[in-house]
């Protein structure tokens, strides 16, 4: 009789998974996906647009700081330069209001002379939580915030 239950509470567990569907998502989430796929294709023109003067970028491991749409597209230009694929890999999100709180790794794909590896090819997936302050009505993220594991990407780079 246990046993049924476990199976009876299961397949409606999925039944509700799998009914999920893409118009559940909060508002909020939407416009953050929306952003993370600019991010991850280093789409800058979709880019600007989700930014204006006052948004501010902040890796706060890294402590480094942009606020503006010219300072932060031009960071991310430069960060990204040679790169091959960069990506932020979602492995649970959600939000508190205006607050999107996303939890994953942060993918690098590329030449290692950016990280001390001159003539290597260098892959990292850093572990990390990304808060993304959204304005829903302008459609555009007024903060985003890294919290990255730069210790994890330390090791990595030492096995490669």
């Amino acid at each position: 009789m246990r046993n049924l239950l476990c199976l009876l509470c299961f397949l409606i567990g999925t039944a509700f998974a799998v009914s999920t569907h893409a118009e559940d998502i909060p508002k909020e989430q939407k416009l953050a996906l929306a952003y993370l796929d600019a991010y991850n294709h280093s789409d800058f023109s979709k880019l600007n647009r989700f930014y204006n003067r006052e948004t501010v970028f902040n890796d706060r491991t890294a402590k480094r700081k942009y606020t503006g749409r010219y300072k932060i597209v031009n960071f991310l230009q430069r960060a990204r330069a040679g790169v091959l694929e960069t990506k932020v890999q979602v492995e649970h999100m959600f939000n508190q209001g205006s607050l999107v709180v996303i939890i994953g790794s942060h993918y690098y794909r590329g030449p290692g002379e950016q990280f001390g590896k001159p003539g290597k090819m260098i892959e990292l997936a850093i572990p990390g939580v990304t808060t993304l302050s959204v304005d829903t009505g302008s459609q555009q993220i007024k903060e985003h915030v890294d919290l990255l594991d730069y210790e994890t990407m330390k090791d990595q780079l030492v096995t490669q």
